[in-house]
């Protein structure tokens, strides 16, 4: 609701007179707390919902957080618009003052395997626990299930205002984000000429290319499975630079690889890391994450 509401001030600034309201819809993301996102469904539990209201035709346009919106999309629809970033970070909340103090005895909670992987990877002897919610829920269960924190989007306690609530900032050589985190992403219908106007205008161009170059190269790994994948990509004095990692749930087999491309066409750099990272073992790593996730 805080981001719909930001996209709906968008609007009403660049168009003045239009008016914009919000329907406000559940999805089966927010309803199914008491499992873990990889054993309830795919990564469309949080829009399959609100993309039923679009091609009804009672919504014009939905406003999502990029890294819930799977990378094949109903016929019909389409994302339209990549607002500026904000920072796609990973932070940790709790009573930790450092990474220093996190090893073996600590017990943290995050239902993302891609958190699990690499906070296993960089820390073994963790203990993982699973919890599910929305941001005031999860910093309350730490207190309320005696754990050492957990894990959150820099970009959501941001846009909360929340961030002083932050222990500290992971870097992406312990977490890479998610792919698209930090990003909103606008879906409509793909013939509104009308909405599209619209959203050409609210199109950050820097975003656009980092988002659409971590997204094909989730397209070309994941095959639509719940799977512990970071992405991040961002221009650089050196060029347009994809990093990205995959491991498995415990963190014991991981690849990292980055690669330097042409901002031009992000989706080819996303694609040509992918492969780097097949070819280098990473289908591997996937098809056992797969088999234990089915």
């Amino acid at each position: 609701m805080t981001q719909s509401r930001y996209v709906q001030a968008l609007l009403e600034d660049i168009a003045p007179g239009l008016e914009v309201s919000i329907l406000e819809i559940v999805t089966s993301g927010d309803k199914i707390l008491d499992s873990p996102l990889s054993q309830i469904g795919d990564r469309g539990l949080f829009v399959k919902e609100i993309e039923e209201a679009l091609l009804a035709g009672d919504a014009d346009l939905a406003v999502h957080s990029a890294k819930d919106v799977p990378t094949a999309l109903p016929d019909g629809l389409a994302l339209l618009a990549y607002p500026e970033r904000e920072d796609p970070a990973d932070v940790f909340v709790g009573p930790l003052a450092s990474a220093a103090e996190l090893g073996p005895g600590r017990v943290i909670g995050t239902s993302s395997l891609r958190r699990r992987s690499q906070l296993l990877a960089a820390y073994p002897g963790l203990e993982v626990v699973d919890i599910r919610g929305n941001v005031e829920t999860r910093i309350r269960k730490i207190s309320e299930e005696g754990l050492d924190g957990t894990i959150l989007a820099a970009a959501g306690l941001k846009r909360l205002g929340r961030f002083a609530e932050a222990s500290f900032v992971f870097t992406d050589e312990v977490m890479l984000s998610a792919v698209g985190q930090g990003s909103l992403a606008i879906e409509a219908r793909a013939d509104d000429a009308r909405i599209a106007r619209l959203l050409t205008r609210l199109d950050h161009a820097e975003t656009r290319a980092e988002v659409l170059a971590e997204r094909a190269l989730m397209r070309s790994l994941e095959g639509g499975c719940q799977v512990p994948i970071g992405a991040r990509a961002r221009l650089t004095e050196g060029g347009f630079v994809l990093t990205a990692y995959v491991g498995d749930v415990d963190g014991r087999r991981s690849i990292r690889m980055e690669r330097v491309g042409s901002s031009d066409d992000p989706e080819a750099l996303g694609r040509a890391l992918a492969a780097d990272m097949i070819a280098g073992g990473a289908d591997a790593i996937l098809a056992d994450v797969r088999g234990c996730a089915s």
